[in-house]
Parts: C-alpha cells; structure tokens; sequence
C-alpha cells in the first residue's frame, strides 16, 4: 500500500498510481491511468491528465496544468498556473460544426527532462521536449525544443543563458567554458549544447 498523502478533496482516479510520499493537496483532479512517481508534491487545483507519466521528487505547484501525455522526469519543478498543452489546431468543433470528441485530433505531448523547471504561468506548446536542467523563466511561451542548461525567456522563448544544476546563471570563464558560481562544477559549449565536465 502506498504512503502517499491524499486530502479528502483531491479527486484521483482508482486506476491512477501514486508513488510513496508523494502528497495530493486540496481540489487536485489526477485522471485515469496517471503515474506520478514517489515524494511529489501536487499543489492544489493542478490537473494531471490521462496517462500522464511524472518521476519521482518532482513539484508541480498550484493551478498548474499538465495535459496528456505529458512525460516529465525526475526532479522537475512545474510553477504555479504553468500549462502543458497537446493540442496544435484547438477547435471545439469541426468543419461542419459538430462538437469535436476525443477521436478528432491526435494529442501531442510536453516531454520535461530530469531537473528542469518551469515558471510560474510560463506556456509549453507541444509538441515540443525541455532538456534536463533546463530553466523557463516565468511567462514565457515555449514553441520550440530547449537544450539541457539552456535558461529561456520571453514571448516565443529564447535562451538567454545557460544554468547548472543549482539554477542559476553560469559564468563565462572564456574557451567556451562556464563555472556554476555555486557548485563549481564546469561546462563546455559545443555547437549550441552545454556539457559537464568530467572531474
């Protein structure tokens, strides 16, 4: 039996699996088939749709909405009112007028690597993949990839910086090198990526 917390006003559907420690606070609606991984935090109001897939010491805070069939790895911040979308053409209905249902349009996905983190009312707009470690700064609307490290802002994204694994900018140290200024730790620009540096 798992030792997830569940408040009485989550609604959370029997075929959903939860991971142990993980807490579902007030007015959380997590639907069927949804795996959220162990020691989650699930604000209130977030909805988690069908089948979405999240890992384990992740937070995704209140009102945020993560729509099938999000992917989302471990250790993944997810802001207050965020939006993972999976609709490219929404339409409530179709060409003849009649109300669209689930079997009109194919749903794309959000994927969100290890350790990233998405802004409060930041926009992802699938189909599109968040690299790990990768930082959306608040309000931004995401349209295309973005690389682990990579720090985006604005109305389309677009990387500003890079970031380590703690989040905060690195600094230019020269040769394509960046230093973390709290860990450290060294990375290596090569062709538009960030790497770590070994040792």
């Amino acid at each position: 039996m798992s030792s997830a917390r569940i408040v009485d006003s989550a609604e959370v559907d029997p075929t959903a699996t939860i991971g142990d420690g993980s807490a579902i606070w007030h007015l959380v609606q997590v639907r069927d088939q949804a795996r959220i991984g162990k020691n989650c935090i699930i604000g209130r109001g977030a909805y988690i749709g069908t089948g979405v897939v999240i890992g384990d010491n992740c937070k995704i805070q209140n009102y945020a909405l993560v729509y099938e069939p999000a992917e989302i790895g471990n250790g993944v911040f997810i802001g207050p009112a965020a939006v993972l979308t999976n609709d490219q053409f929404p339409r409530a209905v179709n060409p003849d007028g009649s109300i669209k249902s689930a079997s009109d349009w194919d749903a794309v996905g959000v994927k969100i690597g290890d350790g990233a983190s998405i802004g409060a009312r930041a926009i992802c707009v699938a189909p599109l993949t968040i690299g790990a470690w990768a930082l959306v700064a608040a309000g931004a609307v995401v349209t295309k990839d973005v690389p682990d490290y990579a720090l985006v802002v604005g109305t389309p994204a677009k990387r500003i910086r890079w970031v380590g694994r703690a989040g905060v900018p690195l600094e230019n140290i020269g040769d394509n090198l960046f230093r973390c200024p709290v860990t450290e730790q060294i990375y290596r620009e090569i062709s538009s990526d960030l790497l770590e540096i070994q040792g």
